[in-house]
């Protein structure tokens, strides 16, 4: 159906004028019927590529090159207004974000009704009857109410339905999926790929499943190609490239996301691969006895737990009438218990909603509880007044999900990192302080050069340590990382996690650990909690819990681990 050759894509450096290379050489066919996943880090290419068959790019700073057959035209050599015929109508799109790719000020039904008035010959009630017909296929919930809900009131499962339906809506021959299962959890994208697949299956269209993550690919792809660099490093069929990968790179790929059936040191990275002068063998996974882990339990749990929390309860109270009286309460957090021992990482798991984030800040006060008793070192928290509790913040600190909205883009990463020891008049000096932001700029892998910098020239991976070594400025013992590596590429997900790992050997420090993800979570916890709907499901040793889980909640996200396609 699609056949692309010798594709390159260049873009314009404003400063120097000079042109920069996103897209070399790519070829690629896709089959009628079938799904071609494209699969790299961030910065490989891949969305380039499929913006180029979509032609979304800007001309005036995109050169183009090559040709992208489409049943036998070349889509590059369309005008604009006979481009617009095939894009939205022949080929459809689904955008990584949605909640960006959607307009906040009109209604979802009002926006996919509008693509299919735009394309088909149609009026406008046989457009909104169409529309609902669409959510129904996608199965979103009481599809009436959706079609006169705006995008904030929905879940972020149902916002990428919503464009799944606003993509099929004028009946594609090809459709290409650019990231969209990147920010969910794992239970809702094992849903979106599910029903990709069954819509695919029904409607005979082919399909560009572009992803970071191999496992994603591994579920959904019938071929898979591998960018780096702009380059296709390898390709063919789904099951040639899982069985017996060719480059380096694929094996890193491959490598670096945590395996639950599997206890290791330390993942492996995709420079371990990529480097073959490296003395270790990256294919040799170095995982922990089962004398290592028992010796590493009874050190754990024969001291004192750090942090008790007991009863913990966290409601929100909703108004309503006239008076704002107050009706009812969303419990967020209902009765929940449980300690942290020095130097354990506890890992929370559950999907959003669960109440796992709510639980975090509420440990920190950041959310006011309740009610229920917070004791860190046996001071209890909840009690502390504002300076009291300000002054135990130094030993409690948190890493939030998105690193990039957790810095100031005004503020460079060296000043970032000052500020807490400013606020707490360590160190004495200016240049003294300083010279603690240097050292751990270096301890978290970034350079001395990178303190006048500001977050904006840093890629996700930089600023998530960028935000690491400022919640470390302060030297505390516990720190909570909230869903700190699920927006990135595995690659860099290995890199944080086993950074994570260190930073608890080398300071002695005691982590929650908050995923959606179980897989991670097994990886890096000594015990895991199991999240759902503010309580406690299950908890235990991570092992017990992936091979024996008691709780159909628990079996459902193991189930929904990527990676294995009778999953789906």
């Amino acid at each position: 159906m699609v056949n692309v050759e010798n594709l390159n894509v260049q873009f314009l450096n404003q400063e120097d004028r000079s042109l920069v290379s996103a897209v070399k050489n790519v070829n690629l066919k896709i089959r009628k019927g079938k799904v071609l996943g494209i699969v790299g880090e961030s910065g490989s290419g891949k969305s380039v590529t499929s913006f180029s068959i979509m032609r979304l790019l800007d001309e005036s700073i995109a050169k183009i090159t090559g040709k992208i057959a489409f049943n036998g035209v070349n889509l590059l050599d369309l005008s604009s207004n006979e481009m617009s015929e095939y894009r939205g109508n022949k080929i459809s799109m689904i955008f990584q974000e949605p909640m960006t790719s959607l307009n906040p000020v009109f209604t979802c039904g009002n926006q996919v009704q509008e693509a299919i008035l735009l394309h088909q010959k149609t009026t406008k009630e046989q457009a909104k009857a169409r529309t609902i017909a669409l959510f129904r296929e996608v199965q979103l919930p009481r599809p009436e109410h959706i079609y006169d809900s705006y995008p904030h009131q929905l879940s972020g499962g149902q916002k990428q339905r919503v464009m799944i339906a606003m993509a099929l809506s004028c009946n594609p021959d090809l459709l290409i999926a650019d990231e969209p299962t990147t920010a969910l959890d794992v239970t809702v994208q094992k849903m979106i790929l599910e029903l990709l697949l069954r819509i695919k299956e029904e409607r005979q269209m082919a399909m560009i499943f572009i992803s970071h993550d191999l496992a994603v690919i591994h579920d959904i792809a019938d071929d898979v190609a591998v960018m780096y660099k702009g380059d296709i490093l390898e390709q063919g069929t789904a099951a040639i490239i899982f069985s017996n990968p060719q480059h380096p790179y694929t094996k890193g790929l491959l490598a670096c996301r945590p395996n639950p059936e599997k206890v290791a040191k330390k993942l492996p990275i995709v420079a371990d691969f990529l480097n073959t002068d490296k003395a270790t063998d990256p294919f040799k996974l170095e995982q922990y006895s089962h004398a290592e882990i028992r010796s590493r339990r009874t050190h754990l749990y024969s001291q004192k737990p750090i942090l008790e929390v007991k009863n913990l309860n966290t409601w929100f109270p909703v108004k309503h009438g006239m008076f704002g009286k107050t009706k009812e309460y969303v419990k967020a957090v209902r009765d929940i218990s449980f300690d942290v021992y020095p130097g354990e990482t506890l890992g929370l798991v559950g999907e959003s909603g669960c109440g796992k984030t709510t639980l975090g800040r509420s440990i920190l006060r950041l959310v006011e509880p309740t009610s229920g008793q917070l004791l860190f070192e046996n001071r209890d928290l909840r009690s502390l007044n504002k300076a009291a509790l300000r002054s135990a913040r130094r030993d409690i600190q948190i890493i939030f999900q998105d690193p990039y909205s957790a810095l100031n883009p005004k503020v460079t990463v060296g000043q970032a990192i000052l500020e807490p020891l400013e606020v707490h008049q360590l160190h004495g000096s200016y240049n003294a302080r300083k010279r603690i932001v240097l050292e751990l700029l270096e301890r978290v892998d970034l350079k001395p050069e990178h303190f006048n910098r500001y977050p904006h020239e840093f890629s996700g991976g930089q600023r998530q340590r960028i935000v690491i070594a400022r919640a470390l400025a302060l030297q505390p013992k516990f720190i909570i990382c909230d869903e700190s590596v699920s927006a990135l590429d595995v690659s860099v997900q290995a890199q944080v996690l086993n950074l994570l790992k260190e930073l608890q050997q080398d300071f002695g420090l005691s982590y929650i650990f908050i995923s959606h993800d179980l897989a991670v979570v097994k990886h890096i916890s000594d015990r895991m909690i199991v999240m759902n709907k503010g309580k406690i499901e299950e908890a235990g040793f991570p092992e017990e819990i992936y091979h024996n889980p008691k709780a159909l909640y628990t079996r459902n996200l193991i189930a929904a681990i990527p990676g294995t396609r009778s999953n789906l």
